[in-house]
């Protein structure tokens, strides 16, 4: 089997993206789920992660958190950035308009 080698430009690329967190599938997340999930329930005192996951959304890559509140109707959205870390939104969302995020996706699908 030959190997080939890449031009020096192009692994000069390569490097770079490797560097910035790119790939040709886009951007890779660079902290883990689990990391998100602890950083997001520091945000929601006593709530139960409902769902999770990775996904891009507005152009970033994030993990977004449906966190339940006992006692409480609705979830509490959180999304932190896979990138560093970081909190990108926190928000309420009712039941109502949980149906209705949830009809959008599956029409999407």
């Amino acid at each position: 089997m030959t190997m080939k080698r890449l031009p020096a430009a192009s692994a000069a690329v390569a490097a770079i993206l490797l560097a910035t967190g790119v790939s040709a599938k886009g951007p890779q997340p660079k902290i883990s789920m689990q990391s998100a999930r602890d950083r997001a329930l520091r945000y929601v005192p006593h709530g139960r992660i409902r769902s999770a996951e990775l996904e891009t959304e507005k152009g970033r890559l994030i993990y977004s958190f449906d966190i339940e509140v006992p006692h409480r109707s609705g979830v509490e959205e959180v999304q932190i950035s896979a990138l560093d870390g970081r909190l990108i939104s926190r928000g309420h969302e009712t039941p109502a308009a949980e149906r209705r995020e949830s009809k959008g996706e599956k029409t999407r699908r």
